[in-house]
């Protein structure tokens, strides 16, 4: 299918979503997917309320795309940030870098950072948007474009499931979309400065985020649902 194509296809999408599921929001870490969808909304003035989880790790270049973001568009991007006390908590029980030692150390970090934050800003919503692609790891493959999320009771959107890597990049480059700088340097997926690294040659788009564990963990749980997914596209 041609580029063309999957963005008309994207936009339809989209622009259902925002008439039939409101309220509509979209969970953005500003990586390059999430800049197609913020520039699709933006310039098409769709409904959808979007945010970001600041997790109090994350790069300076993260930080000023945001600012970026709000020159561009003259919009804001809402930011969404953890309950300190529970960071406070969780430093104090596993240390600053307890992530590093254990899966369950950060899991417990990503539930404290991300998960419950998201939690909290999907209450309330009827459906959500994200930016995940299938190819994007063996974790995404089977990732519907529409489909019931059962742990947060709402509609689950990611309208670009089917587009590839050379597809994102193509739509940033021609539409002349702002994105983080930290992928010009190899950052294929950027997340927590201490848990992103750049790839290495031959490396999936997944393999610089907690580099240290199995393919089939990468996952900080905002996407890695204890009940199966029900595809209704």
């Amino acid at each position: 299918m041609s580029l063309v194509n999957r963005i008309q296809e994207t936009l339809t999408l989209l622009q259902r979503a925002a008439r039939d599921f409101q309220p509509l929001v979209m969970a953005s870490s500003l990586g390059a997917e999430d800049m197609v969808l913020i520039d699709l909304i933006f310039k098409h003035d769709l409904p959808v309320d979007i945010f970001t989880l600041d997790t109090g790790r994350l790069p300076e270049s993260t930080q000023r795309l945001m600012a970026r973001v709000q020159e561009v568009y003259g919009k804001p991007i809402r930011v969404v940030f953890p309950e300190s006390a529970a960071v406070e908590a969780l430093v104090m029980r596993n240390g600053i870098n307890g992530f590093y030692h254990s899966i369950e150390a950060r899991l417990a970090c990503c539930a404290v950072r991300k998960v419950a934050p998201l939690k909290r800003a999907l209450a309330g919503q009827k459906a959500w948007l994200t930016g995940l692609r299938r190819d994007q790891s063996p974790t995404r493959a089977t990732l519907a474009s529409e489909a019931w999320d059962a742990d947060y009771g709402l509609t689950k959107f990611s309208p670009l499931a089917e587009w590839t890597r050379a597809d994102v990049w193509s739509y940033l480059k021609v539409q002349q979309v702002p994105y983080n700088p930290l992928h010009d340097q190899g950052f294929a997926s950027i997340g927590c400065s201490p848990c992103t690294r750049a790839l290495q040659p031959g490396e999936d788009e997944r393999a610089g985020r907690w580099w240290w564990e199995h393919p089939e963990t990468k996952e900080c749980g905002l996407h890695l649902s204890a009940q199966p997914e029900r595809s209704i596209a």
